[in-house]
C-alpha cells in the first residue's frame, strides 16, 4: 500500500541540544537537510484532496520508530479505509520549541492547509522557557494560520510535563493549552499522551517517545477529536452533491 503521509524538508539545521529526550541522538527517519521546500503529491494522491497537517516535534515525527508507525500515518490509514479523501502532511521535527516552529511556519503554509494540528510545547516545558513567551509564540502560530486561511480548522495538542520545573510551573504548563483554545475558541486534544505517558511499556527506553504501540494510543486520542471534524465535512458534501 502506498503511504500517502507526506514530509517536508527544510533547510535547517538541527537543534545542538535537543531536550525532548534525543540528546545526541538524529530520529533515524528525519529526512537530511535540503534547500527543498516543496511537497509534490505521490501516487495515488489528487489535487482534490483535502490536507490535513500536523505540525509539530519528535512525537509527531515518530522519533525512534519508522515512520509508517506514527500516529498520522496511522491517522492516515483510518482515513482511507473510511474513503476519506484526505491526505495527511507529516511535517513534525525532533527537537522542535515552539519558537522554532513559529519561525518555519511560513515555509509550511505555502501550500492550503484544511486541517491544521498543532502539537508543540513539550521541548518548551522540558527546557523550562518560560511560559509567557511559549504561549505568545503558540499564538503567534495560531493567528498566522487563521491570517493564511480563516477557514482552517485548528487542533492543539494539549501536553503535560514531569514536575521537575517545580509545581506552580508544571501547572501552568498544563492549563496553558486548554486556555489558548478557549480563548481561540479552536479544538483541543485534552492530553495527546493519555494513556502512553508514565507506562514504560509503550514507550522507548528514554520513558519519552512513544513505541510502535503507545503509537496506536496516540492516534487514538487525536482521533477522538479529529475523527468528528472530518466525518462532519464528509456528511455536509455528500448532502450539497
Amino acid at each position: 500500500m502506498m503511504y500517502k503521509v507526506l514530509k517536508f524538508s527544510y533547510f535547517l539545521a538541527f537543534l545542538a541540544i535537543i531536550a525532548c529526550g534525543e540528546g545526541k541522538k538524529q530520529q533515524k527517519n528525519t529526512e537530511e537537510n535540503t534547500n527543498q521546500s516543496d511537497v509534490t503529491l505521490e501516487q495515488g494522491e489528487t489535487a482534490d484532496d483535502k490536507v490535513i497537517l500536523f505540525f509539530g516535534n519528535s512525537l509527531t515525527a515518530a522519533y525512534g520508530l519508522e515512520t509508517e508507525q506514527g500516529f498520522p500515518n496511522l491517522i492516515q490509514k483510518r482515513l482511507d479505509s473510511l474513503g476519506l479523501n484526505y491526505t495527511v502532511i507529516n511535517s513534525g521535527l525532533s527537537g522542535e520549541t515552539t519558537s522554532g516552529g513559529l519561525n518555519r511556519l511560513d515555509w509550511v503554509l505555502n501550500q492550503e492547509v484544511d486541517i491544521f494540528v498543532l502539537e508543540l510545547g513539550a521541548n518548551d516545558g522540558l527546557r523550562g522557557i518560560p511560559l509567557d513567551k511559549s504561549r505568545e509564540n503558540l499564538q503567534k502560530i495560531i493567528d498566522a494560520v487563521r491570517q493564511k486561511n480563516p477557514e482552517t480548522t485548528i487542533i492543539l495538542a494539549g501536553m503535560q510535563i514531569p514536575p521537575n520545573m517545580g509545581l506552580e510551573y508544571t501547572s501552568e504548563f498544563r492549563s496553558m493549552f486548554p486556555d489558548l483554545a478557549q480563548e481561540n475558541d479552536i479544538l483541543l486534544i485534552p492530553f495527546l499522551l493519555e494513556g502512553v505517558a508514565g507506562e514504560p511499556e509503550l514507550n522507548l527506553e528514554d520513558g519519552i517517545h512513544p513505541t510502535a504501540e503507545g503509537q496506536k494510543i496516540v492516534a487514538g486520542n487525536v482521533w477522538d477529536i479529529l475523527g468528528p471534524v472530518v466525518l462532519e465535512e464528509n456528511v455536509t458534501e455528500t448532502s450539497m452533491d
